[in-house]
């Protein structure tokens, strides 16, 4: 009843924002309303309401299956290890924000072989947040800044508090988590002396998982460390159809 009382210009610009709705009203009333210069009927609405919902349901299952991905980086951050992350995962599709840790949030890095990489925020922007996964690349001094950022040190006792994924490499297991009390013994990080010094029983193994925590040696492995993310949040079928487009052998 409320369509019969709907002048052309109001179903035109209705349309756009209730197009089920108005369409649902057609098809279980007959209504003598001429929208877009013809009368429409069952015959022409029932595909337009089908393909409609499809769309729906699709953006609906996006939504719900969207992963929010946390890349700190600084100053003198690792650039292999930042973009295997961030490249990889979005890949899978996760939805992943580079916050700088700079001071002054300052957004331009220079990370540690010059590369200057652009942050999408400042890390004071990330708090308050729900993240899926914080990721830390390594470099030096890059983790030694990612490690004295105390909102960053906030968000990963968080990500622990709540039992959710938090990860690091190279650098970043031993300068950031271990001296953090973040990771337990059996994890790995870069090989260097100094590094391995501050971790707990560390292994040489590439990557490392232990509950919702990963960690990994250093860009050669960065890849594979990226990849084991998106494993952990988008299931193993689709990191082995990651992996084959980016032409990477996954170990059965």
């Amino acid at each position: 009843r409320f369509a019969q009382h709907l002048h052309k210009p109001m179903v035109r610009m209705l349309i756009p924002r209730s197009t089920t709705l108005i369409a649902v009203t057609f098809l279980s009333r007959s209504v003598p309303i001429k929208a877009f210069g013809y009368t429409p009927s069952s015959s022409h609405l029932k595909p337009f309401i089908r393909s409609t919902v499809s769309q729906l349901r699709m953006s609906s299952s996006a939504a719900e299956t969207k992963k929010r991905v946390l890349v700190p980086i600084a100053n003198d951050s690792e650039e292999i290890e930042t973009s295997c992350i961030t490249d990889t995962l979005t890949r899978f599709g996760a939805e992943v924000t580079v916050a700088s840790v700079n001071p002054g949030g300052e957004l331009v890095c220079k990370m540690s072989r010059g590369i200057k990489f652009l942050a999408d925020i400042p890390i004071e922007d990330a708090k308050g947040q729900e993240w899926d996964l914080i990721a830390l690349p390594g470099g030096m001094p890059g983790a030694e800044h990612l490690r004295d950022c105390e909102t960053l040190i906030d968000l990963l006792k968080e990500q622990k508090a709540k039992d959710k994924m938090y990860a690091a490499v190279c650098a970043a297991p031993s300068v950031v988590l271990s001296t953090k009390g973040l990771i337990d013994s059996g994890h790995t990080c870069y090989p260097a002396p100094p590094l391995l010094a501050n971790m707990k029983d560390p292994t040489d193994t590439e990557v490392v998982v232990q509950g919702n925590v990963v960690t990994s040696r250093g860009p050669g492995t960065a890849l594979k460390f990226a990849l084991q993310l998106g494993e952990m949040m988008y299931g193993k079928e689709k990191a082995e159809e990651i992996a084959n487009q980016m032409l990477v052998v996954l170990k059965k």
